[in-house]
């Protein structure tokens, strides 16, 4: 079964095959994908899915706290992700604070008026 790894303080330059050849020491590598923001900048951190458990805990024991491209990665078991709400008022329109002196207050306020 295949195991995914969370794999953090990345040096900012670091490619997915980068980091694909850096794991694949330990064992085959599924894919290896460093996470970047929608400007495509590194967020310095990625992910990388092992074939099976035991190639994922060498990969932790061996690379976890060691050095690449000058800096200390952190290697440990990625955990789900958790349902992340976009901070969103679904009710106001996506406004959180529905100010009297704000336009898309007062066009919803002539939206409901003309029904």
């Amino acid at each position: 079964m295949n195991k995914r790894l969370y794999v953090g303080n990345l040096e900012f330059s670091t490619t997915d095959s980068e980091l694909e050849e850096l794991f694949s020491g330990e064992g085959k590598v599924i894919y290896a994908k460093v996470i970047r923001s929608l400007d495509g900048k590194s967020k310095g951190f990625g992910f990388v899915e092992m074939e099976t458990e035991e190639e994922a805990i060498r990969a932790i024991e061996k690379l976890g706290g060691s050095s690449f491209k000058e800096r200390t990665i952190v290697v440990s078991e990625a955990k789900p992700r958790k349902n992340v709400s976009s901070g969103r008022n679904i009710k106001s329109g996506g406004y959180r604070n529905g100010s009297k002196d704000d336009l898309n207050y007062k066009l919803k306020k002539i939206r409901r008026k003309s029904r």
